[in-house]
């Protein structure tokens, strides 16, 4: 019997309460402190929206006559004076719009709406968070990690920048062991990337937080339609918008969202000294790539979930891990039948990265970067919105082939 972890997730809870001041549209030419306007037909009182119903109408502009429906691209990188953006490193209206978005998917059940800020990449923005680390700073983070912002934490560990603190984020006891020595940030993934560990966030952030310890999240893997770490107590989540958000494989922007106003006004502030403004045209891909996330979400785990179960019958196959889109298979430590499946697949994609509407998988540790404690024979599957039986058709076949 072949190991098998599963974790198939539902959304935590997808409504949320909101009133005429809260349901939070772009203003067509305000950025730092955009106009919310609420929609036609809503009246005066509570309702209950639907993060797939959010996904639909946040960040949308006001509904006057004869506005577009979409928030344009706006193609400027000079606007004029007197205004809140003057020059494009500081937003725009298209970026305001994706930001507006985010942060309000993310902000479902909390007391104040969260602010998001958009970066150029998901590496963009964690390097704006890791600068705000003072010099020599200790930086709480997991074994196992995204490798450019593992990369990333070495190098500034290894020329003194920060003290860097590596801990097995699954093993509850060993992160708040290390949270009770003083410490400048926590940076958490759950799932981790690819070993799909996952932390105990309620236990974590409450002890992060009551020690005054800065912490983000990356969300990636997750979206905010399986968790959102807001609502547990974290001080930042971090996305790489590139991958299940915009998911369509196109485009390169990353995100940081926070309840804290100020910090996000710092955030914004590394974002333009840093020159990692993301462009008008990604920002409008992501924003209507999120338009279908709790769909694809839902088709991908789902997919996912069937696809582990028969992927642990498997004789070749000695484990399998699952979280919502996402899957591991390991081969016994072959590595080089990993690789020979890899490359047999006509429907999965050969292909680094994750999150698209196209089903890809790759062997990890064909990465220089990749963790030496990953699983050289480890195989990460990303599970797209294709017909199931045709993914696991094509998938036997390069296992029987191989």
């Amino acid at each position: 019997m072949q190991e098998m972890e599963c974790s198939l997730l539902r959304p935590p809870n997808t409504s949320a309460t909101v009133e005429a001041d809260m349901v939070r549209t772009v203003s067509a030419w305000r950025y730092r402190a955009p106009k919310h306007h609420y929609g036609q037909g809503m009246s005066e009182r509570h309702h209950a929206v639907d993060q797939a119903t959010l996904a639909v109408t946040a960040g949308r502009p006001p509904r006057t006559p004869d506005a577009p429906l979409n928030t344009p691209i706006v193609a400027a990188s000079t606007f004029v004076a007197g205004g809140d953006i003057e020059y494009a490193r500081e937003g725009g209206p298209t970026i305001a719009a994706f930001e507006e978005l985010v942060a309000q998917l993310e902000s479902v059940d909390l007391p104040t709406p969260a602010q998001a800020v958009a970066f150029s990449s998901g590496m963009g923005a964690a390097d704006a968070i890791l600068d705000l680390v003072p010099l020599g700073g200790r930086v709480i983070a997991p074994t196992t990690a995204y490798t450019g912002v593992a990369a990333r934490l070495r190098e500034l560990g290894d020329r003194g920048a920060i003290e860097l603190d590596l801990v097995d984020i699954s093993d509850t006891a060993s992160v708040l062991s290390a949270i009770d020595q003083p410490a400048a940030l926590l940076w958490l993934e759950s799932p981790t990337n690819p070993l799909l560990e996952r932390a105990d966030l309620d236990a974590v952030l409450s002890a992060a937080r009551t020690r005054g310890l800065r912490s983000v999240v990356d969300n990636t893997f997750a979206t905010p339609i399986l968790q959102r770490p807001l609502n547990s107590g974290a001080d930042v989540v971090m996305h790489s918008a590139t991958k299940a958000l915009s998911g369509h494989s196109d485009l390169l922007m990353g995100a940081l969202v926070t309840s804290d106003a100020d910090l996000a006004e710092s955030l914004r502030g590394r974002r333009t000294l840093l020159g990692a403004t993301p462009s008008a045209f990604d920002a409008y891909l992501a924003t209507r790539g999120i338009r279908t996330l709790p769909l694809r979400i839902e088709r991908g785990q789902q997919t996912a979930a069937l696809l582990a179960e028969r992927l642990a019958a498997e004789p070749s196959i000695s484990r399998v891990r699952h979280f919502g889109t996402m899957l591991t298979i390991e081969f016994g430590k072959d590595a080089q039948r990993a690789d020979r499946v890899c490359n047999a697949t006509r429907i999965w994609v050969h292909a680094t990265s994750l999150g698209g509407v196209e089903s890809s998988l790759e062997r990890r540790r064909r990465w220089p970067l990749e963790a030496a404690h990953v699983p050289d024979d480890l195989v990460r599957l990303s599970v797209g919105i294709e017909a199931p039986e045709d993914l696991w058709r094509d998938l036997h076949e390069a296992l029987q082939a191989t």
